[in-house]
């Protein structure tokens, strides 16, 4: 991990994130800035009180992100200028001098989270923690989303490479985020060029229907993408009659055709039709792809049939079904009168929260299969010898130390989901894939 230090001075990467908020983020601040309580030292934890219904298990994603935001979190004279007649005189001059000073923990990126788990923890003067709540949840339970149904997705597919390709079916920023995420969560690659560019992600693609449609025949089209992209590349054989395009892909680029790609219809039977066909022709190294609308029950009814990856969009960046993660931040102790750390809950009926710091491990068999997702209110839970922490430093005192490498974070999810009970893998709905004990 890396650190950076936040001042002033910093480079920042990118623009303001200062007024990815809500009002009432900076009208409270006002208040407290008045009543003199401000400056109380609290604590915020991040965290579900439950899973989407029927998910065995959740995924941690945005945690880099985040930390970008934290630090570009700055009200430059046009944010402040933005402000005016949403706080007074007083508090847009506090705001000009902000930067965050507090400290944070939490579940590293990729890391699999259940009801409870807390997730982010921030440590810092209210008027500080306060600030960042509105940017936190947006990241978070965006992100966190996303990877939840990619992990879901590269499960069903078994070991199959699954591309991430819904950058036109959500907002153009949510679909760099979306890429990212499910890179993340074990895609391969995603189709989206800033992602890419902005995150590492490796990029695909090849052609759409469009260009088909734009030669005089299937064949001047097949010819004219194979002499720009070599043999090696992927045909679309699904514009006319998908056995002619097999054909006449194979006579263009030859056995050594890179692969075919099926966009409708019934993908496992013409996927059957398709190997067969290829492996007549002698393109027995010629893979299948296939795409259109798929989720992981979709991905997982295609186990048997003769697919060697799937393109992913619609249902990936929206969540399969749960678009967020229902992640919440609140206060969960403060300091009173007389300088001492005071644990303090919400009360509201199905929306309570447990008051007190909270600390976390994994509960393990000796055997290394996760038992219980065990929370420490208070104190950190204690480790029996085959348990795993789960918090970690992400800021300390302002300065960053959570930045990470998106491949650690691939290999962190990786062991995390290899090491639940066998059922996750199940798409069935079913309870938590392990109960949260709190000590």
């Amino acid at each position: 991990m890396t650190s950076t230090r936040l001042s002033a001075s910093a480079t920042l990467p990118g623009t303001s994130t200062a007024l990815l908020t809500d009002h009432y983020e900076l009208t409270m601040l006002q208040a407290a800035l008045a009543s003199g309580t401000a400056g109380r030292r609290s604590v915020f934890e991040l965290f579900p009180r439950r899973l989407p219904e029927g998910r065995r298990y959740g995924v941690v994603a945005g945690v880099g992100r985040a930390l970008d935001a934290i630090e570009s979190f700055r009200f430059d004279p046009d944010v402040l200028a933005a402000l005016g007649g949403v706080v007074d005189d007083a508090t847009l001059s506090w705001l000009a001098e902000y930067r965050f000073q507090g400290s944070a923990w939490g579940y590293a990126e990729g890391e699999v989270y259940f009801p409870h788990s807390p997730l982010l923890t921030v440590e810092a003067t209210f008027a500080d923690a306060v600030l960042l709540e509105t940017v936190l949840l947006s990241i978070y339970n965006h992100d966190s989303a996303i990877a939840s149904a990619a992990s879901r997705m590269t499960l069903a597919a078994g070991g199959r490479p699954c591309i991430e390709m819904g950058s036109r079916r959500t907002h153009e920023e949510a679909a760099v985020a979306a890429a990212r995420a499910a890179y993340v969560a074990g895609f391969e690659a995603t189709s989206n060029l800033a992602a890419r560019a902005r995150y590492g992600v490796p990029s695909t693609g090849t052609s759409a229907h469009a260009f088909t449609l734009l030669h005089d025949s299937e064949r001047d089209a097949f010819h004219a993408q194979v002499a720009s992209l070599g043999t090696g590349t992927t045909l679309l054989v699904d514009t006319y009659d998908i056995a002619e395009a097999v054909r006449v892909a194979v006579e263009v680029a030859g056995t050594g055709l890179g692969a075919v790609r099926i966009d409708s219809g019934d993908l496992g039977v013409l996927a059957h039709d398709v190997r067969r066909q290829l492996d007549e022709l002698g393109a027995h190294q010629t893979k299948i792809i296939v795409t259109s609308d798929l989720d992981e029950f979709a991905i997982a009814a295609l186990a048997a049939a003769p697919v060697d990856g799937y393109g992913v969009g619609t249902q990936l960046v929206t969540g399969s079904g749960a678009p967020t993660c229902g992640l919440v931040y609140k206060l969960v102790a403060r300091e009173g009168d007389r300088g001492e750390m005071v644990s303090v809950a919400k009360q509201s009926i199905d929306k309570s929260s447990i008051g007190g710091r909270k600390y976390a491990l994994r509960r393990r068999t000796v055997g290394g299969v996760a038992e219980a997702e065990v929370v420490g209110i208070g104190t950190p839970p204690v480790d029996d010898g085959d348990d795993r922490t789960l918090v970690t430093p992400l800021v300390l005192d302002g300065e960053i130390v959570g930045r990470e490498p998106l491949a650690v974070a691939r290999d962190r999810h990786r062991a995390a989901v290899a090491e639940l009970p066998i059922a996750v893998q199940s798409m069935m709905k079913g309870e938590p894939a392990i109960p949260t004990l709190f000590e």
